[in-house]
């Protein structure tokens, strides 16, 4: 696997077309949810596109943060460099962040009520991320640990990747479980409707899978690894903390008010 698609004769990189395709398909997932619960389609457009394009700002920067001492300095004014540079490597929590960071500025510029579209479109966050995990497994960034079992994947020439070594698929994996994942919220959202109990059960089952997944990932200088866990296992850890405490506030609020549930 070399980490490109030859299409009508032209060069394009695997994770640039997974990027895109996921765009486009859990863009129109989330359409779908929007037009389902009578919300406003250009305001879910407006969002969508800031969240995008703040996302990816992200998830590069919190990638440069971790791999700040692996950058060249001296070369960074070297077009090529900067570019390869800017290419490659991003992380998704980040990426999570910058979103929520762009949802909000959004919103605040367009006076748009951003939690009912929060609540609605979170299938979308999973659904993308999944597209994105299948163009790191294409391209052969955030790979696995040596393992020469089923499914097993070899890299050829990635600069990036360690090659010519079978290794665990665990970016399909992880593509795999965040799809799943995005199903299962789709139809919940479907069903239920705009509720916070779907951005719990998104965090929640996505912070357990992603720490223990990490445990299968080989690119530990990519990472940042401290006291034996990495950047992501910690942020997960934090996350699960949270939904934990804010579930049990839930809980207590509510048994005292006599509220079986809380739906907002």
């Amino acid at each position: 696997m070399t980490g490109y698609f030859i299409f009508l004769g032209r060069t394009l990189p695997c994770y640039g077309v997974m990027i895109a395709l996921g765009v486009l398909v859990s863009g129109a997932a989330g359409a779908v949810l929007v037009r389902r619960h009578r919300l406003v389609f250009d305001n879910f457009l407006l969002l969508y596109a800031y969240c995008f394009l703040f996302g990816m700002a992200g998830a590069k920067l919190l990638y440069l943060c971790l791999n700040i001492k692996y950058i060249d300095w001296e070369r960074l004014l070297e077009l090529e460099y900067l570019n390869q540079l800017m290419q490659g490597g991003f992380v998704f929590y980040g990426g999570l962040a910058g979103g929520v960071l762009g949802l909000l500025l959004g919103a605040k510029l367009h006076k748009i009520r951003i939690k009912e579209y929060l609540l609605t479109v979170v299938p979308v966050i999973p659904m993308v991320h999944g597209f994105g995990r299948i163009g790191c497994y294409l391209a052969g960034c955030c790979y696995g640990v040596p393992y020469d079992g089923p499914f097993a994947v070899t890299y050829r020439n990635i600069p990036y990747s360690l090659c010519d070594v079978p290794l665990f698929p665990v970016q399909l994996a992880e593509a795999v479980c965040n799809l799943i994942l995005a199903a299962v919220l789709f139809v919940f959202v479907w069903k239920k409707g705009k509720t916070i109990y779907t951005v719990f059960l998104y965090l929640g089952v996505y912070g357990t899978v992603r720490f223990i997944l990490e445990f299968f990932r080989f690119d530990d200088a990519q990472r940042g690894i401290f006291w034996g866990l990495s950047t992501s296992q910690w942020i997960s850890l934090g996350i699960l903390a949270g939904v934990t405490a804010v579930l049990l506030i839930m809980r207590r609020r509510n048994v005292k008010t006599g509220k079986i549930s809380e739906k907002l």
